[in-house]
């Protein structure tokens, strides 16, 4: 008889964009996508790891693409992180249905729906088996959810930064765009900073860089995709030194 698969990891940040949520509708949220990754974190949970989300808002609300219309920029971050608010709030309701117990921490103050984030309680409800998931990025306008997740990796001391995108890992150029773009299975940060690859911003891939956090970038859209990371299978991209 084969044994269970064992996870390669013991504390994971995994890093959602709000476009993960939308599924096939062009705005919001699509509950059936949502379920469909609720239930991929809980497989992965079921392993035993410590994990914590940073989900992203651009399902509902980027402030960088509004404030080039005339809204003032700080004003346009903060309407963001709102929006990844609720993205957490739909994650947890998700989450909890499936019983996998939840805590959304908030980088800003809202303690009608969320805790307020502080790193040590943090830590804590992922020792007690709690998923943490993180909103409003990182409280502080100009920084992106990218950021946070690299932030909050080095602040709870993930063993890896795993960031679920819709295309199968890092490529030499836009795959949707270009035919001849070749995904890259192992990249150095030094190189995603000079060839401005696209994986996370600059300020993101830094901090990984900076504390010697692997980056494993992967299609969180294949069913056991999220599974075949944890336990260590070769998929998608890894950034590392």
């Amino acid at each position: 008889m084969d044994s269970a698969p064992q996870a390669r990891f013991r504390r994971v940040l995994l890093k959602l964009s709000g476009e993960a949520l939308v599924g096939p509708k062009n705005f919001g949220i699509d509950y059936g996508t949502i379920e469909s990754i609720c239930r991929q974190v809980a497989d992965i949970k079921a392993l035993g790891i410590e994990l914590a989300i940073v989900v992203g808002g651009g399902n509902i609300f980027r402030g960088l693409e509004v404030s080039k219309y005339g809204l003032d920029r700080v004003t346009a971050d903060n309407m963001g992180m709102l929006a990844t608010v609720i993205n957490a709030l739909a994650l947890q309701d998700n989450l909890e249905r499936l019983s996998v117990y939840t805590r959304v921490m908030s980088a800003i103050r809202i303690e009608s729906f969320t805790e307020p984030y502080i790193r040590r309680r943090a830590i804590r409800h992922m020792e007690k088996g709690r998923v943490v998931i993180f909103a409003a990025g990182t409280g502080n306008p100009y920084f992106s959810t990218d950021t946070a997740a690299a932030l909050r990796a080095q602040e709870v001391h993930a063993d890896v930064l795993i960031k679920a995108t819709n295309v199968d890992g890092v490529y030499t150029a836009d795959p949707k765009t270009n035919p001849d773009a070749q995904l890259i299975p192992r990249v150095t940060y030094t190189d995603v900073l000079h060839k401005e690859l696209r994986v996370m911003d600059l300020t993101a891939i830094t901090l990984c860089k900076d504390n010697g956090t692997p980056v494993i970038v992967f299609n969180l859209n294949k069913p056991g995709n999220l599974k075949k990371v944890i336990i260590g299978e070769t998929i998608g991209s890894i950034v590392e030194k």
